[in-house]
């Protein structure tokens, strides 16, 4: 079957089983090889992309499913966007780097969505895991991001 879907502000067609995870028509089909594959059940979030601006896993979200705009680490950009990359480089989070997609689209719907505190953070950012163990400088980023975005908004 073919579904057409909204992916990075461009409609782009899928031609696959209704089943197929977004994750691998992104990768597969699509070439957009930013998403990481890691766990495959939603647990590990290399594979986060928004959906109409929400964090999502592609690897359980079937492409038949897909009712609104995606995008994908490939398509960030906006002011939370350069804030979240500004402070990536500035607290030098990454190591290996396999985890930063999915940290950074999780890090981009969290600061999008309203202020953040503490709590949040922790509640959205728990659920990205990281092999290198680079959670406290994630997390000094994402905050760091928030605090510079929070101002300009403010201002």
């Amino acid at each position: 079957m073919a579904f057409t879907v909204l992916i990075n502000g461009q409609p782009r067609v899928l031609d696959c089983e209704p089943d197929m995870p977004l994750l691998w028509g992104l990768r597969d089909l699509l070439g957009l090889t930013g998403t990481k594959y890691s766990c495959g059940k939603g647990l590990c979030g290399a594979c986060t992309v928004h959906l109409d601006g929400a964090a999502v896993r592609s690897c359980s979200v079937p492409v038949s499913e897909v009712k609104g705009a995606i995008t994908t680490i490939e398509g960030i950009a906006g002011p939370v966007a350069e804030r979240v990359l500004a402070a990536w480089d500035a607290h030098q989070v990454a190591q290996c780097g396999y985890c930063q997609p999915g940290q950074v689209m999780a890090a981009i719907a969290l600061i999008a969505a309203g202020p953040v505190d503490d709590a949040a953070l922790e509640a959205t950012m728990n659920g990205n895991l990281c092999r290198c163990a680079t959670y406290m400088r994630i997390r000094a980023a994402v905050r760091d991001a928030a605090q510079t975005f929070a101002q300009t908004v403010s201002a």
